[in-house]
């Protein structure tokens, strides 16, 4: 897929960048950060995206990612 961007949450319109340092600061998991700010809790298609994102520090992501893939 040429071209594809991922780096935010679409249900919540936020981006991964701006998630990435509180979720740091607080030390948040995928749950925490999904309780606190609603990224990942709608539709879900971006929890694969924080879980690695919460893993690695990547905060755009240029693949597509399903399941619990991390």
């Amino acid at each position: 897929m040429a071209g594809i961007t991922i780096d935010r949450c679409l249900c919540r319109g936020l981006a991964f960048a701006d998630l990435l340092p509180t979720a740091r600061a607080e030390g948040w998991d995928l749950d925490d950060m999904v309780r606190e700010t609603g990224a990942g809790g709608r539709c879900g298609l971006c929890r694969p995206y924080l879980r690695r994102m919460l893993i690695t520090g990547e905060t755009v992501f240029h693949t597509i990612i399903t399941g619990e893939a991390g």
